[in-house]
């Protein structure tokens, strides 16, 4: 019989990569954790990954079922892809005899007779296995074996001593449904996570983990998304940006268009975040698309996120205007993700931005702020995790922009949210009526990285690509859409 594992940070990968993160490392060896969710939160999926890493390196281990049979748990297995091979199944589930009115007990109370036999089932296979991972699933049948609340207690307690003593690591799974809603488990367990998942008024249920307590390390506090995929659980967890900070001199991406940079005071610093904000058909897709293409021209690579059009629809559009993007798009060097509307959480999100940052993007677009609010509607606290992504976006030298829709379209404008004070640069287009056409005006209203030009220039879309034209210094009141001209009298007294 093997000692028992004296060292806390001597961990045991769970088989999910981002629950490891979230632990700190993984489980520590040899100890007792409890696994507890409501029916359908994953617990069986995330327990038959336990096995199966632990299967793969050589481990013998062993999954103990008191409600579901070997058949169902083998069916799990097979819809996400885990091989089965080293993982062994032992069923203590009632014989089909007991239906029988003659087979029922008349004088002990069921409890007196079946938590023996129970008992012996279980302790039995593990003597003859000696398995170092073993599942137990579920703890509600224990508990409603074991009769009272002292009983149940010293139950868990010996199962742990007795784990502890053959050196096993244990994963004990409370789907919750007994009568007793009592915290007996989780003040003897090592360490405890829970799964929740929260109903929507429309599209996917959130998903979310927690580790509710681990004795001796410090872990990933508060809520992470995960959600249950073919190939299993997958966790997603909370972006701290403030893990990976680092002092490290930028230089400056550039448009590509001579007049834009120009205004910019040189261009866009690296790792900075740029609002680009305006009515609709402004132009403000299109000012992101030729940063994406400027970078990939210089052999960098670039990803879009779309929450409203399509990928087929923006590489028709952008052709239109002269900006060819489907060369980078079938290169590799641009990647563009589609994200369907209420089907995606905030943290899986988050990771799919902060993963194609590790990957080398240099741009990065989320077109538009207002989809991604719309997409997570029942998500609360958007703008910190927007700020954790691009703060961490920003120190990996990652340029970002975020189209933002405002409402209306000349004279006073409002959005549904503000991130101007997050953002670095922050950028507006507006529409403004001039001799009877309706004309585009753009400007900067907030560089953090370099001093930038304060005036107003014309901005068009043309089929040859996207041009910033002189200053309108002709005009006053641009801004509230009905600007008028100034005559050469007025120009002269502001000269002065």
């Amino acid at each position: 019989m093997s000692s028992q594992n004296t060292h806390t940070k001597a961990f045991l990968s769970t088989g999910i990569p981002g629950l490891d993160n979230i632990l700190g490392g993984g489980l520590t060896k040899d100890r007792l954790y409890l696994l507890e969710g409501d029916p359908g939160a994953g617990k069986t999926t995330m327990a038959l990954q336990f096995l199966v890493e632990g299967a793969a390196q050589g481990e013998t281990v062993l999954y103990i079922t008191l409600a579901e049979n070997e058949v169902e748990l083998r069916a799990v297995a097979e819809a996400h892809g885990f091989s089965m091979e080293g993982v062994n199944v032992h069923e203590v589930i009632p014989e089909e005899s007991l239906l029988d009115p003659g087979e029922q007990y008349t004088v002990l109370h069921p409890s007196e007779v079946e938590l023996g036999e129970t008992n012996s089932l279980i302790l039995g296979m593990i003597e003859k296995l000696n398995p170092s991972r073993v599942v137990l699933d579920s703890l509600s049948e224990l508990q409603l074996l074991s009769g009272s609340a002292l009983r149940y207690r010293r139950h868990v307690l010996a199962l742990k001593q007795y784990f502890a003593r053959r050196a096993c690591t244990a994963l004990l799974l409370d789907d919750k449904t007994a009568v007793r809603g009592d915290q007996q488990v989780r003040s003897i367990a090592h360490g405890v996570i829970s799964l929740q998942h929260i109903d929507s008024e429309y599209g996917a249920e959130r998903r979310i983990i927690r580790v509710l307590k681990y004795r001796g390390l410090a872990f990933r506090r508060g809520p992470h998304d995960y959600a249950i995929v073919t190939g299993g659980i997958v966790a997603y967890p909370r972006i701290v940006a403030a893990e990976t900070r680092e002092l490290i001199k930028r230089g400056q991406a550039y448009s590509g268009i001579p007049q834009f940079d120009e205004l910019l005071g040189g261009g866009i610093e690296e790792g900075s975040s740029t609002l680009i904000s305006g009515p609709p058909g402004t132009g403000k897709s299109s000012l992101a698309v030729q940063f994406v293409k400027a970078a990939t021209d210089r052999g960098q690579r670039a990803s879009m996120f779309l929450f409203e059009e399509s990928i087929n629809t923006l590489l028709n559009r952008c052709h239109g205007i002269g900006i060819d993007l489907s060369g980078p798009y079938d290169s590799g060097l641009l990647t563009i993700h589609q994200i369907d509307p209420a089907e995606m959480s905030p943290g899986e999100f988050s990771h799919a931005v902060c993963r194609v940052a590790d990957g080398g993007a240099k741009v990065v677009v989320i077109d538009s702020l207002n989809g991604y609010l719309n997409a997570m509607p029942e998500a609360r606290f958007l703008n910190t995790h927007l700020h954790e992504v691009l703060t961490y976006l920003g120190q990996r030298g990652v340029v970002t922009f975020i189209v933002g829709v405002q409402q209306g379209i000349v004279g006073a404008m409002t959005t549904g949210i503000d991130i101007s004070y997050m953002a670095d640069n922050v950028l507006i287009l507006r529409y403004f009526e001039a001799r009877g056409t309706v004309q585009k005006a753009i400007s900067v209203f907030k560089k953090r990285g370099s001093a930038h030009e304060t005036t107003l220039r014309q901005f068009s879309i043309t089929k040859n690509g996207l041009q910033v034209g002189p200053v309108l210094d002709n005009f006053e009141g641009i801004l509230t859409g009905t600007p008028r001209v100034l005559d050469v009298k007025q120009e002269q007294t502001l000269d002065e």
